[in-house]
């Protein structure tokens, strides 16, 4: 039987979960899948949490060079998070030959293209399925199950944190400041919450799915963002009422006029499967040639479900003896030859604070009309001391049609656009 000596470094919510999983499942590996995984170190520099696994003294290393050195390691896992020490790491791991399993999405992201080149260099593993969208074995899918499709596109929620703070929002009337207090709470959101709630840890994994579905690098720099601090209770309310719920959407397509990437806000029809996505949970749908539409769902986060994407790739690099890199170049950015779409067509929701007196819409659709702008669904409503809210729903049709429209809108004395959203029918 094949003997695997697995490090893990830093023993947080995911790695402690992971060691967790190995010790508990190690004579059901060595059943099942005919290996035998022990973790024979671990670098973690808080004694507590050594203590509270039950981690034996001798297992624990007092630095990253005694990890690299230990001739009992074939695994080291990466599981501190950030980008500094984390990247020296991974780095000082894959350049003397040990395989790597990571959880880390900005690290990845951001610095792929180096990791996999020093990967190739020194013929090490390296993998990185629980860096996006928890336990749900969505990497493993595009790179196993669905590799004889051309994936034209891929859409989902991939951030607990935030489907957790709008899901309170829409279903006990939460102000987001309330959700994002709960949320922190019940450890849902860290003490700074800017990562998830302004939409950097769903473009991330974004970064690494749309590159892994088109077979091209996607830089984290190329992907639309705009995060959720700015939606408001009566957008929630407003959505309700056309029958749509708010979700923070990862949108990635490729398409003939080039590669479409964007995280953002996005409203979707109460009968669509995404609306009824709630709490911690994601799901991605994606859409290939010969498959059509395949949605994978599953707890996006926590200490379990994630350490369960780590063992997978654990498992996986010790039982298939051929190591395989990325299908594209992959490089710090894009190749040339690729393009990206910016000015992406979408419907979109306005919700307007204007004058209450006639000829007031009118004047609105007529300046919509000059962005070739139409709208589908209406509601005006009394706001008292001769104002009134005005909300719309439009067809599809440019970002930069929208967001010129608005500006004429604001320069004039009309109206205010308060919110702009966009909707996924």
């Amino acid at each position: 039987m094949k003997k695997i000596g697995v490090a893990i470094l830093g023993l947080g919510v995911v790695g402690g979960g992971t060691y967790q999983i190995l010790e508990k499942h190690r004579e059901f590996y060595q059943k099942t899948q005919n290996v035998d995984i022990e973790v024979v170190s671990v670098l973690e520099m808080n004694r507590a949490r050594t203590e509270s696994l039950g981690v034996p003294e001798e297992k624990i290393a007092a630095n990253i060079a005694e990890v690299v050195c230990n001739p009992d390691v074939n695994v080291i896992v990466e599981c501190i998070g950030g980008t500094a020490a984390a990247k020296e790491y991974t780095l000082a791991a894959l350049n003397v030959g040990r395989t790597v399993v990571t959880s880390n999405k900005e690290l990845y992201a951001k610095y792929s293209h180096e990791l996999e080149r020093a990967a190739q260099r020194h013929n090490a593993g390296l993998f990185f399925e629980a860096s996006c969208v928890g336990g749900v074995p969505i990497i493993r899918t595009l790179l196993d199950g669905l590799q004889g499709n051309r994936i034209s596109s891929l859409m989902g929620i991939i951030n607990g944190t935030t489907n957790y703070i709008l899901t309170k929002m829409t279903c006990a009337g939460m102000s987001y400041e309330a959700a994002l207090a709960e949320a922190k709470k019940l450890g849902y959101a860290e003490a700074d919450p800017s990562s998830d709630v302004e939409g950097f840890d769903a473009a991330y994994k974004l970064s690494i799915l749309s590159s892994l579905a088109f077979h091209t690098k996607v830089p984290f720099s190329k992907v639309f963002r705009e995060g959720i601090t700015n939606v408001s209770e009566e957008d929630i309310l407003d959505g309700k009422q056309l029958g749509y719920v708010l979700k923070l959407l990862a949108i990635g397509k490729n398409t003939d006029a080039g590669i479409e990437v964007r995280v953002h806000p996005t409203f979707v029809r109460a009968d669509h499967p995404l609306a009824s996505v709630s709490d911690g949970f994601n799901a991605v749908f994606v859409e290939g040639d010969s498959v059509g539409e395949v949605m994978l769902y599953g707890r996006g986060a926590g200490s379990l479900p994630t350490g369960s994407a780590i063992v997978s790739d654990i498992i996986y690099a010790a039982t298939h003896t051929e190591i395989r890199y990325s299908t594209f170049k992959n490089g710090e950015e894009a190749e040339k030859d690729v393009n990206f779409v910016e000015d992406f067509m979408s419907a979109y929701y306005l919700r307007l604070s204007v004058s209450d007196e006639p000829g007031v819409l009118a004047k609105i659709a007529s300046v919509l009309g000059k962005y070739h702008v139409s709208i589908v669904e209406m509601i005006q409503r009394e706001k008292g001391d001769g104002k009134a809210s005005i909300v719309l729903v439009t067809h599809a049709t440019h970002e930069f049609a929208i967001k010129n429209a608005v500006e004429k809108i604001n320069s004039t004395e009309i109206a205010n656009v308060e919110s702009v959203l966009r909707v996924v029918s």
